[in-house]
């Protein structure tokens, strides 16, 4: 492949993945905003009937797909890049040091890293038990009864400061992956960069911090 080609093929590489990685950002709220009903203080009952509304709805269950594959594309992509920034050094996904990009983003490889192998710990104590594919724990009757399943994990220390770790390498990694996708659709003029920054600080501590609170409750709280 000639150079231009390759150059060409990389940018389109770098829109897709920060389109998959937008997609994934706006998952991760909407997912925050069911997960933060476990701690509602009763007993699971407004967090079991938004899991019994998501999987009863027939576009939910289209978005999971689309959910899957958004991953997959993202973290193929990821490599992709990360390989070619390795042979070429223009910096690909990651932007020049001169724009302001964190000392962090050297780290998306490995920061996404930890986020794919805990994402796989989390499939396993929940998803995968929905599919059939874990057997049933901390008294769950049905796969989809993750209640009990969230107060029995978040009850072993060991997965508290795992989930607990993951959650702030998630929240670094979304702090640059915000405006690093703004800034492949090539807006990353001067006059607004600082504020997309900014919200995407904020964006990030939000989740971070959100995801965290649910762990610290059960453990300590509950």
């Amino acid at each position: 492949m000639s150079k231009k080609g390759f150059s060409i093929a990389s940018l389109s590489h770098k829109y897709i993945m920060a389109a998959a990685g937008a997609f994934l950002m706006l998952f991760l709220v909407m997912h925050l905003a069911t997960n933060l009903l476990l701690i509602a203080g009763d007993g699971g009952i407004k967090f079991g009937e938004a899991v019994d509304f998501l999987l009863t709805n027939p576009l939910i269950k289209v978005m999971e797909y689309v959910l899957f594959a958004g991953f997959i594309i993202h973290i193929l992509l990821g490599v992709i890049i990360e390989m070619h920034n390795r042979r070429s050094r223009p910096v690909g996904y990651h932007v020049s040091i001169k724009s302001g990009t964190s000392t962090f983003s050297k780290f998306m490889i490995h920061s996404g890293i930890i986020i794919f192998i805990f994402l796989l710990l989390h499939l396993y104590h929940f998803f995968f038990v929905k599919l059939g594919l874990v057997p049933l724990y901390g008294g769950a009757q049905e796969g989809h009864e993750f209640y009990p399943m969230v107060v029995h994990v978040f009850k072993n220390p060991l997965m508290v400061a795992i989930y607990l770790v993951s959650f702030i390498v998630l929240g670094f990694h979304l702090k640059h992956a915000f405006h690093s996708a703004f800034q492949s659709f090539g807006l990353n003029h001067d006059k607004y960069m600082p504020a997309i920054k900014a919200v995407g600080t904020i964006y990030a501590i939000a989740i971070a911090l959100g995801f965290s609170v649910i762990p610290l409750y059960f453990y300590f709280i509950y």
